[in-house]
């Protein structure tokens, strides 16, 4: 029921992700804007996770966040149809990303509590399977709306909510079993603020502060997709071209995701992610020197795989190490930090393309990610909580 809820909410938002920049520099936004805007409603949605996930492990309540934050999400969807103005548009993109961070370690949590340590990327690997089948939905959707009615995109915000309200509808039909609540040696429950992350950091075991120094390594330089799109935009693609590429990798994710959860259980999460890191830099190596559609195509083949490979397992990853009453806190944790990488991220991605073009933006990103497959690789981190 989770993942479907997550099919449905995916659906909404990725009829609108590959649309956004688009729309952007339709009505004259530039690459700076949409790389701080992206940059700004991840921070809110790394910061807001932490906070939030905390929160759930210490009330033991998982529904209730699962329940607000997908609400949040569809209500964000119908603003952009109302003013184009630069604070509503941020507005309307904070809100969104807000219901992000308000379910996110809740939710994971609840997949994490419904399996074993032996079937964690099995699990993670079919939410993201079925999440990403929104994924394909929507753009598709997006598609046909904009070839009959090419630019208008303000009605295709306001159609984009009706698969958010269904999203709604079925967490009211999800059951929540109880959970023993976080309390402090005092016994009483520990105090939560926005910076929560900073002192779970304190406390995690080793093995996760080491995982967590190489995700936010890659963090610092993998940007906001939207640049990707920009770059098939920037070579003279149309936005259907554009929009079929993009749905493209999200059906290679969501056919693989699953498939590549089990194979992770089998050989192994840290050499799945690892692999999937590779693929990464493969694939912005060939961004930044590319202009061709059939080449776009095979990178975002690639690039459907190293989603695969990466965005479920890492969870199940951190999951492993972590113990099952701080699960929404670890992911929040990671989330927390990733938030403030992100913001660096899409800022430092706009204004390098603003000044030097996508080939030195593409060409860091490459670099920096195979530095952090060499940490990872020579870093003795378990991936099973044994150690």
């Amino acid at each position: 029921m989770l993942s479907l809820v997550s099919l449905f909410t995916d659906l909404a938002s990725e009829m609108l992700y590959p649309v956004m920049p688009l729309y952007l520099e339709h009505i004259g936004y530039t690459a700076i804007f949409i790389g701080v805007l992206e940059g700004i409603a991840e921070a809110v949605a790394g910061l807001s996770k932490s906070y939030f996930g905390k929160r759930s492990d210490s009330t033991g309540k998982r529904l209730p966040f699962v329940q607000l934050g997908y609400a949040f999400s569809a209500v964000s969807k119908p603003m952009l149809a109302i003013f184009v103005y630069p604070w509503w548009i941020f507005l309307s993109r904070t809100i969104d990303r807000l219901g992000k961070g308000i379910r996110t370690g809740a939710r994971d949590a609840m997949l994490s509590d419904e399996c074993s340590k032996e079937n964690k990327g099995r699990v993670f690997g079919f939410h993201r399977s079925m999440d990403t089948v929104g994924a394909v939905l929507g753009p598709l959707a997006a598609l046909v709306y904009l070839y009959f009615f090419p630019d208008d995109y303000k009605t295709l915000f306001l159609i984009a909510f009706a698969p958010g309200f269904l999203a709604i509808i079925a967490t009211l039909l999800i059951k929540e079993k109880k959970k023993e609540i976080t309390r402090t040696p005092t016994g009483q429950r520990p105090t939560i603020n926005v910076f929560a992350f900073a002192g779970y950091w304190k406390t995690s075991p080793p093995a996760y502060k080491r995982l967590l120094v190489g995700l936010l390594l890659f963090a610092l330089f993998n940007s906001s997709d939207v640049f990707l799109l920009l770059k098939m935009k920037e070579s003279g693609l149309s936005d259907t071209a554009v929009i079929s590429t993009y749905v493209f990798y999200n059906l290679v994710y969501a056919l693989l995701a699953y498939p590549i959860g089990i194979l992770a259980d089998k050989i192994g999460l840290k050499k799945i992610f690892i692999a999937g890191l590779l693929v990464f830099a493969m694939v912005y190596a060939g961004f930044a020197v590319s202009n061709n559609i059939i080449v776009f195509v095979l990178l975002f083949l690639l690039y459907g795989i190293y989603a695969a490979a990466t965005e479920g397992v890492s969870k199940a990853w951190i999951s492993n190490i972590t113990g099952k009453t701080e699960t929404a806190t670890a992911i929040g944790t990671y989330s927390g930090f990733q938030s403030i990488a992100a913001l660096i991220a899409s800022s430092l991605c706009g204004l390098l393309w603003y000044n030097f073009g996508s080939l030195v933006t593409f060409l860091i990103t490459a670099g920096v990610t195979v530095f952090v497959i060499i940490y990872l690789a020579q870093n003795k981190i378990t991936d099973t909580g044994n150690s």
